[in-house]
């Protein structure tokens, strides 16, 4: 090789080398152009979009059409198209007018109560109280409340003068209803630019759904101090079983030493376990086991009586359902999460795998409560009541609107069919 083909040679690597640095040099800078453009395109958009915001879908269709009309008459010569394009032009000028201006408000919605059973009447109040030191505008004003939107007209008011409105809250169905939040409106009477501003928070009110009274102590429960005795035998704990022999690593406190004297063997207590009742309600909201809304409807209203009972009797209670674990401190916690509850679509194979997902972190309950709608075939409350031991006592509950009210035993199980609400109360009575 001549030295001509070997300083070739070596020159190629080099100048690679240096076409790749240069490669990934451009590349950088490029990415950090881009970086930067994206960083001015969001601040100059976060600038823009508040103004643009004001304008309404019917503002946008007029800008739309007053460009082609005015595009259309230039190029193709009509002076209609013209004369349109500049009259929807005018129009959106004029309408500018008629978004300025800062109110200044003090605005409070007030729900009385906050809590009423489905059917109650609930009233609601909106206060505004003009804050500034000068007579205000007559403003229009939004409030929704739930499903639908109220609209007022707060006429002029003078320096801190108050001005209130009442409105009626639908209850008919259990629910939580949203009112709020309050909002006034600004801009031209054709609906071309519109100017909110919020004023309050949106405030709830909890339509709780009807509930039976059921007797203290519902389904057999035990309250006392010490706990429910159980068929378990432990070597510690408060209810006296049997003795027997004393084996190494038994705990020498338990050594009954009387009989130990007269029989001449070490012999030890045995005790049968005790536990504080803890009660456990699943209720499958799935919506393959309801036929329609009204027995959802009734399925809630019974796991929400036997609930309130078993938490007013003082025992421990959990509910679980496919969308949520509902809180279960006080009566009125559980009543106020109940209004939340929705049928779900299937999430999970089976009814059991649902169940064991969701009771796998809570304390083994001596009762147990199943709560579902008619379609939910008997098997599927036996699948769930296997998943806990044999001591637990069991019952499940068909809501099943219009069938007769009974009580049958499948196994082990108890099952409730409940055809009205009223009935509950006594179907209970007799499971005990």
């Amino acid at each position: 090789m001549t030295e001509a083909e070997v300083a070739s040679a070596e020159r190629v690597p080099v100048e690679g080398a240096r076409g790749a640095g240069l490669r990934r040099r451009v590349a950088v800078r490029l990415l950090a152009a881009w970086l930067v453009a994206s960083g001015l395109l969001r601040a100059g958009w976060a600038r823009v979009a508040p103004v643009l915001s004001v304008v309404s879908p019917v503002g946008w269709i007029v800008l739309g059409v007053a460009v082609a009309c005015l595009v259309a008459g230039f190029v193709l010569g009509w002076q209609e198209f013209v004369y349109l394009g500049c009259a929807l032009a005018a129009a959106l000028v004029v309408s500018i007018v008629f978004v300025f201006g800062r109110p200044a408000f003090r605005v409070r919605i007030e729900l009385e109560p906050l809590r009423v059973v489905a059917g109650d009447r609930a009233l609601g109040r909106m206060v505004v109280q003009n804050a500034r030191s000068r007579t205000s505008t007559a403003t229009r004003m939004e409030l929704p409340v739930g499903r639908g939107l109220a609209e007022f007209v707060i006429p002029p008011l003078a320096p801190e003068e108050e001005h209130d409105e009442l409105f009626a809250v639908p209850t008919q169905r259990r629910a939580v209803i949203v009112a709020g939040p309050a909002v006034s409106i600004r801009g031209d009477q054709l609906g071309l630019l519109r100017r909110t501003m919020r004023w309050t928070d949106p405030v709830e009110l909890f339509v709780h759904p009807l509930t039976a009274r059921l007797d203290p102590a519902a389904a057999g429960l035990v309250r006392d101090l010490e706990g429910e005795v159980t068929k378990r035998v432990t070597n510690s704990d408060i209810s006296f079983h049997a003795l027997r022999p004393y084996q190494p690593g038994d705990d020498r406190r338990t050594v009954h030493w009387r009989t130990s004297a007269r029989t001449g063997t070490l012999m030890v207590r045995q005790f049968e376990e005790t536990r504080r009742s803890q009660l456990l309600v699943v209720h499958s909201v799935d919506r393959r086991w309801y036929a329609d809304d009204e027995e959802f409807e009734l399925a809630v209203s019974v796991m929400a009586s036997l609930g309130v009972q078993v938490l007013r009797d003082g025992v421990k209670l959990s509910v679980v359902t496919e969308e949520l674990a509902l809180r279960t401190r006080t009566p009125v916690s559980l009543l106020d999460d109940s209004c939340r509850l929705q049928t779900v679509p299937s999430r999970y194979a089976t009814t059991r795998e649902f169940a064991r997902q969701a009771t796998r972190r809570l304390p083994a309950p001596s009762v147990l409560f199943i709560v579902s709608g008619s379609l939910m075939p008997l098997g599927e409350f036996r699948s769930i009541a296997s998943l806990f031991a044999a001591d637990t006592q069991s019952f499940g509950y068909r809501a099943a609107p219009g069938e007769t009210s009974r009580l049958q035993r499948v196994g082990e199980l108890s099952v409730v069919t409940v055809g009205e609400l009223a009935d509950l109360a006594g179907l209970v009575r007799r499971t005990r």
